[in-house]
């Protein structure tokens, strides 16, 4: 396994990163507590230390699955979560439906207190904004919130994490330029190159790190599906219309020269392509 440093902090992150989502919110099938844990096992095996998560990936279950996977094994690993969303304020049924967001000084730090119950640990080696809008790159009051939480040691450092499709050029930016976060999480893959292209052009500009999920596309890249490819009910890829297959697997086969004549997978040039750059 390779390893980066987080900028503005002397963290070393592996560059391939087990994103919790997958295994606690039900949207990529299902899995067990204790297939979750094993399989965070295994990563850690295979030399991943990082892993990201959010409060609200299984009301919290993410957070609590990860504390049991990493149990005894806190200071080789590396954490990153994420806040903003209040279910509270929710009126309609739960679902595919974006959460109410909350920026205010009390919740976010009740958010961090909940957070590190849940992880069990005394510190967040890396605070993202959930999915944050302009409002909140506008919010001074939120990013006093937060240098003052890193001053007191329960961050280490913090940043945004974009979405939740891709998109959110504008927050972006404003959150390196202005805002001057050490940290962006974005959606980036072969398919998918805008507006992470400029993104990532910035954080080069202000020294930031770039986190990239979705790296495969939501699947795509991994270079598996047909046009009768179906997803369970609840997965959440099954809410896409047909023709984001369609069009998706036309794509794909322009790129299957990066086989290499069998030397590798899709799935795995398409992971090489991202860490070609060094943000």
């Amino acid at each position: 396994m390779q390893y980066r440093t987080l900028a503005g902090t002397d963290l070393r992150l592996s560059v391939v990163g087990f994103g919790v989502w997958t295994v606690s919110a039900g949207w990529w099938g299902e899995y067990s507590d204790d297939q979750a844990v094993a399989l965070m096992h295994r990563a850690l095996d295979l030399g991943i230390n990082f892993f990201d998560t959010a409060d609200t990936y299984g009301d919290g279950k993410g957070e609590t699955l990860l504390a049991r996977a990493i149990a005894g094994r806190r200071d080789d690993v590396v954490i990153a979560t994420k806040f903003g969303y209040d279910p509270s304020g929710q009126t309609g049924p739960r679902g595919q439906v974006e959460l109410p967001q909350n920026w205010s000084a009390a919740f976010v730090r009740r958010a961090c207190e909940d957070s590190l119950r849940r992880l069990q640990t005394d510190r967040i080696d890396c605070w993202q904004l959930h999915n944050p809008k302009l409002d909140a790159m506008e919010n001074d009051a939120l990013w006093q919130t937060l240098a003052d939480l890193q001053r007191e040691g329960k961050l280490r450092s913090y940043g945004v994490a974009l979405g939740p499709r891709i998109g959110w050029r504008d927050e972006g930016l404003r959150a390196l330029h202005e805002r001057r976060v050490p940290v962006i999480q974005i959606i980036h893959n072969l398919l998918e190159q805008e507006p992470g292209a400029d993104l990532i052009d910035a954080a080069r500009t202000t020294g930031a790190s770039v986190l990239v999920r979705v790296p495969h596309s939501s699947g795509l890249l991994e270079g598996r599906f047909t046009a009768e490819t179906t997803f369970a009910p609840g997965d959440h890829r099954r809410h896409r219309p047909h023709e984001w297959l369609i069009d998706g697997l036309k794509k794909v086969e322009q790129l299957r020269f990066l086989e290499a004549g069998g030397r590798r997978t899709l799935g795995q040039a398409a992971l090489l392509w991202l860490l070609a750059e060094p943000s």
